[in-house]
């Protein structure tokens, strides 16, 4: 699953969240963003540290393509899944945003899952 890139719109940034771990200060900024498909699919993102600050450069309705690492963990027999962002790029406004005709889609590009995570792996709840 190497360079996975996701496209869309940039729907809602959600609040940030901040602590400490035994390697130091963290932060991190989830934001939502919906695909350009013929089917959106609405997916949140995390960025850590850097990327928070560089998320910041960014509002609600600006196209971007952002490059992820997904990764999922078992925690007291339940599964959850981290979509991060490593790489964060605008799209032109002249970037023509696909039409409604039907595109070829690899089921395992489906991404489907919310963020919980933590330094220090203890759920958010």
């Amino acid at each position: 699953m190497d360079n996975l890139i996701i496209e869309g719109k940039m729907l809602q940034v959600l609040e940030p969240q901040s602590g400490t771990s035994t390697r130091g200060a963290w932060k991190k900024q989830d934001f939502i963003l919906e695909t350009t498909e013929q089917y959106p699919k609405k997916i949140c993102i995390s960025c850590w540290n850097d990327k928070a600050d560089e998320l910041a450069t960014y509002k609600p309705s600006d196209m971007m393509k952002v490059a992820v690492n997904i990764e999922s963990r078992e925690y007291n027999s339940r599964w959850y899944t981290d979509i991060k962002a490593w790489k964060i790029e605008a799209m032109g406004a002249s970037s023509p945003v696909p039409s409604a005709a039907p595109e070829t889609t690899n089921p395992s590009d489906d991404i489907t899952g919310i963020s919980f995570d933590s330094e220090e792996g203890d759920l958010p709840f």
